[in-house]
């Protein structure tokens, strides 16, 4: 069956905006996924003073989601103060593109983390706070990240859809496991990645261990 995409969709796909590269950037991030194969490239310019992202470009490698989502979150981004855009979730990409199919909605996740992950690491060089001292890894802050992950039948959070059922942190090692549908075999190895990806990312975390459990049925939040 063909996806259907909002007329949005296709034209921020068919025309996207703030593609290419910038010479002079000052932050940049490269997320992706090999799960799911799409991958974007954001560069931008931070002002050091004001903390406003003044320009921005992205290169994306991936489906049509992909490239609209990327197109749409640095529309959004732009002229912004990277405080604001720190606190974006994926419903304000979804949202600009009338609806995303649920089965892409990875692809609004996945605009918003690149962006986030570029300001991070722009933090990481010319913020004055030690982030170490700021960050804490623990339970919250493991679900916290969890909550980017999409399962990719639904559309909706592996947290949200209680798929979470235990988690154990323990010097720089995390073990989760995860309940997993009737119907969600086909997308085992997805939810495995996109898991593991995301706990890696945090800072003191060297080593994840997912274990997957097969149950009848999900009881959302």
């Amino acid at each position: 069956m063909a996806i259907k995409y909002t007329p949005k969709v296709i034209q921020e796909f068919t025309n996207p905006e703030n593609v290419g590269e910038i010479e002079n950037a000052n932050a940049s991030s490269t997320e992706g996924s090999p799960a799911c194969g799409d991958m974007i490239t954001y560069n931008m310019i931070i002002n050091p003073d004001t903390k406003i992202i003044e320009d921005i470009k992205f290169r994306s490698y991936g489906c049509a989601s992909n490239i609209a989502t990327a197109s749409v979150a640095t529309k959004i981004a732009k002229g912004k103060h990277i405080d604001e855009v720190m606190g974006l979730t994926p419903k304000a990409v979804t949202e600009s593109l009338d609806g995303l199919p649920a089965v892409k909605i990875h692809c609004s996740v996945l605009a918003i983390n690149g962006l986030k992950s570029a300001i991070r690491k722009w933090n990481e060089k010319y913020s004055d706070m030690e982030k170490s001292d700021e960050f804490k890894l623990d339970e919250e802050t493991i679900v916290r990240a969890l909550r980017n992950v999409i399962n990719p039948e639904t559309g909706v959070s592996i947290v949200k859809m209680n798929m979470v059922r235990m988690i154990e942190i323990e010097t720089g090692k995390v073990y989760v496991e995860l309940m997993m549908g009737d119907t969600d075999e086909m997308f085992f190895n997805n939810i495995e990645e996109e898991t593991r990806e995301h706990l890696e990312d945090l800072p003191g975390v060297l080593n994840v261990i997912i274990k997957l459990t097969e149950g009848k049925s999900y009881s959302f939040e």
